[in-house]
């Protein structure tokens, strides 16, 4: 497949949204969930922290391992690991199997997030790297609003179970795709040697950077300010929504229809704005949203549904900022695009696994909660930005 192929986009999403859809397609299925394998709700929601640590800890080597072995050969593997991880998930006899199942999902469900980024700068630079990006992230934004919309139905006819037995399918499609479509964008002479010297020196310069931990902070801090409702999906659309299992398109279809809107203007964008304006433009929505929703959920709405809508132009302001600050934090290190991406993906992912596990059953209980915690996380991440910004602008 040529490089320049629209293909590419759709693939490279296809092998990113493998991470959403581990994520929020169960989210519906979590009261049925307890009930059948005897657990606490808080112990269905640890479900999400197990697969989120372990995929934290693994996005560290996927940039690594494709760095040494090339990007498609890690990408079949993982994908194909995933399939039977969702396997053992869907046979979970009890909530500690569960756990286990969901642990060896995370552990590969982040190479297609890490390695298409890196597949992306391999290819193009620039303006062209961000319309790429901006691609990637607008048809990979469809997959959150069409994952919980499938779990709900699945919940309804087949069970839980039938969940993740469909997520196993996704996987095992996906290893075909990759196989027959993605190219090899890493030539031999490229590749770097995974010697434990060699790796800790690597990790060492992009860990050791504070130009790379600002930006990167920047971008994970923002998507925390969206990804807290993504956690809070249940209590969020079934209790203070008051909708059923299956309305999770409320929050989702909105949401996401920001994100490719917000991806669409970045790519559309590229080219004719500069980075700091096209960053500073996605900040001014974050914050005027982030703000709405604060002042909205103070307030008696003749319908709580109204609620969504700071959430999906948040999201507008996160995804139009996203791409050039990631594209930023990659150029720092141009030799090691794959372990920079690692360390970028794993400082996101870890600080949403820090969320779900302690600060969402803190927050879900109200909406005002909630929406001051996008707020704060929007605020951090503009501060994060600034620093870099600051830093920069030293002689």
């Amino acid at each position: 497949m040529p490089a320049s192929s629209p293909r590419l986009a759709w693939v490279l999403a296809a092998l990113s949204a493998i991470g959403p859809f581990a994520i929020d397609t169960y989210l519906p299925a979590f009261p049925e969930m307890a009930r059948d394998l005897g657990a606490s709700a808080v112990e269905v929601q640890q479900t999400l922290t197990a697969y989120m640590v372990t995929f934290a800890l693994m996005v560290l080597w996927h940039g690594a391992l494709a760095d040494r072995f090339g990007r498609r050969r890690v990408l079949i593997a993982a994908t194909a690991f995933f399939s039977g991880a969702s396997l053992l998930c869907a046979f979970a006899p009890t909530i500690e199997w569960l756990w286990a199942g969901r642990a060896l999902q995370g552990l590969c469900g982040g190479a297609g997030m890490v390695i298409g980024r890196a597949v992306i700068r391999d290819l193009h630079e620039g303006p062209q790297a961000q319309r790429l990006m901006s691609r990637v992230m607008m048809i990979f934004g469809i997959a959150p609003a069409v994952a919980p919309l499938f779990g709900g139905y699945l919940l309804v006819l087949l069970g839980w179970r039938s969940i993740f037995v469909f997520l196993a399918l996704f996987g095992l499609a996906l290893v075909v795709l990759t196989w027959r479509t993605l190219p090899e964008t890493l030539a031999p002479a490229d590749r770097q040697p995974m010697h434990p010297v060699a790796l800790a020196r690597g990790y060492g310069s992009v860990l050791g950077s504070r130009a790379f931990l600002l930006l990167a902070g920047a971008v994970a801090l923002m998507f925390n300010g969206f990804f807290l409702y993504i956690l809070s999906a249940p209590a969020f659309v079934m209790t203070h929504l008051g909708l059923r299992a299956q309305d999770f398109s409320w929050l989702f279809v909105p949401s996401v229809a920001g994100m490719m809107l917000g991806s669409a203007l970045s790519g559309r964008v590229a080219g004719h704005w500069s980075a700091a304006r096209t960053i500073g433009a996605g900040f001014v929505v974050m914050l005027g949203a982030a703000a709405a929703g604060v002042a909205m959920s103070l307030v008696t709405l003749p319908d709580p549904r109204w609620l969504v809508l700071p959430i999906a132009c948040y999201s507008i302001g996160m995804a139009l900022a996203m791409p050039s600050l990631s594209i930023m934090a990659l150029d720092l290190f141009p030799v090691r695009r794959g372990m920079a991406s690692s360390c970028q993906s794993f400082l996101q992912v870890g600080a949403n696994a820090a969320i779900a596990g302690a600060l969402v059953p803190l927050l879900w209980s109200s909406t005002v909660y909630l929406a001051l915690g996008m707020l704060g996380f929007a605020l951090l991440s503009l501060l994060a930005y600034r620093s870099w910004l600051a830093r920069t602008a030293r002689p």
